[in-house]
């Protein structure tokens, strides 16, 4: 296996580098956290240098040309990410639109949409968020009881309410999945819609994290009105949009370690600053391991992007990506802890975030739990665990564990 770049890769590097030290001076500082959620200045910074990464063909890569993409592959996309890492400049502010709900809606959508949406959304004009899951739905997405009622003018009426939404805050517009057939099976009877959010009847709430900020949101339904043109897909067909845009967020999530800074050599810097960390064996094998992790990331990644490169859909193992990599990166702010001590804590540190906001991302993207049993089950051919629990209400259960609990 060659990893090395090709005579044309490695041209397209060359032209990416330079354009990002032509105008590396224009970006805005790059921030721990992914959207500065709280700071409506550094949000505007951000749909700006947006806006100029798009002009310089560095934002929407593989989307087609037709939609303002550059048509290129996902090899390029990641040489544009690895190259931005190496310049210190933030990527794009709306990951979640340009990385999963765009090529949705570029799949799915009708020509009015696509000519409507994806612009706007390359350049930072208008940023997106994905309205999926809800209180009672979330790793369960397909049992999503958010109402969406078919009006006799043709309109849809909404209600319900959607959670751990991120950059609702602050969005233009979301991809929401509501179930308009109740009586069918809870996979199907399902319909996507875009829904702008300053509609009437949207109410959005932040939910504040150890970190101090409201980066997720939870977001309230109450009758609001969209008008028929508002549907992506096809009516009760909604589960299938929302396949697309669940593949193109593992693609995101599993390719995306080097934005997220998350590698190793940036935790080794920190722990070798320290003379007696770098003596200490127990430490050096800490960091070994979380090491090998990434490392066995990055090469998992590498076969991800031969499948995608080949055409192929890459399968449920890409969630490992997700799992590991969060993983690891915890155990390397624990150890950065251990090493540096309350320092590491200090709002200053750069670690500081690190450590208070990675433990919420073990459920983001679908949480470990599932895509463990996933792997499990559809990767390594593992039976399905045993449900005991299986049709015995709540209540029930409840009921059982307090009589088994010792007195």
């Amino acid at each position: 296996m060659d990893l090395n770049d090709s005579p044309e890769q490695a041209e397209y590097r060359q032209k990416v580098r330079a354009w990002l030290q032509e105008h590396k001076a224009q970006a805005p500082e790059a921030r721990s956290t992914r959207a500065g959620a709280e700071d409506d200045a550094y949000v505007d910074a951000r749909r700006r240098w947006q806006g100029q990464l798009a002009e310089g063909g560095l934002a929407g890569v593989t989307w087609p040309v037709d939609v303002g993409g550059q048509g290129l592959g996902p090899i390029e996309q990641v040489i544009v990410s690895q190259e931005i890492a190496r310049a210190g400049v933030p990527g794009i502010l709306d990951v979640i639109g340009v990385g999963m709900l765009g090529p949705t809606i570029i799949a799915h959508g009708t020509e009015e949409q696509k000519a409507r949406y994806p612009g706007p959304m390359l350049h930072g004009d208008e940023v997106w968020c994905q309205l999926f899951s809800e209180p009672g739905a979330g790793s369960d997405l397909a049992a999503v009881q958010t109402r969406a009622r078919l009006q006799d003018d043709g309109t849809w009426v909404l209600n319900g309410q959607k959670v751990w939404t991120t950059n609702a805050q602050f969005a233009a517009y979301g991809l929401l999945l509501a179930r308009t057939d109740p009586e069918q099976h809870k996979h199907k009877g399902l319909t996507m819609f875009v829904l702008p959010m300053d509609a009437e009847g949207v109410t959005v709430r932040g939910l504040r994290q150890i970190s101090g900020e409201a980066e997720f949101n939870e977001v309230f339904l109450d009758d609001v009105r969209l008008p028929a043109d508002a549907v992506v897909g096809q009516v009760n067909d909604g589960w299938r949009t929302a396949l697309t845009t669940l593949m193109f967020e593992r693609v995101t999530i599993g390719l995306g370690s080097e934005g997220m800074g998350y590698k190793e050599d940036r935790f080794a810097r920190a722990i070798a600053a320290d003379p007696d960390a770098r003596r200490d064996p127990d430490v050096r094998k800490r960091l070994g391991e979380i090491a090998v992790e990434l490392l066995a990331i990055k090469f998992t990644g590498y076969r991800t992007l031969t499948m995608l490169a080949k055409g192929q859909i890459p399968g449920p193992e890409a969630g490992l990506a997700k799992v590991t990599t969060v993983n690891a990166a915890i155990a390397a702010g624990e150890l950065i802890a251990d090493v540096l001590g309350p320092d590491a804590l200090d709002e200053d540190d750069q670690w500081a975030y690190m450590i208070s906001f990675l433990p919420g991302l073990k459920s983001a993207g679908g949480t470990e739990e599932i895509l463990r049993n996933t792997i499990g089950e559809r990767v390594l051919g593992l039976p399905p665990e045993p449900r005991l629990d299986k049709g015995v209400p709540f209540s029930e259960l409840r009921a059982k564990e307090r009589e088994a609990a010792p007195a």
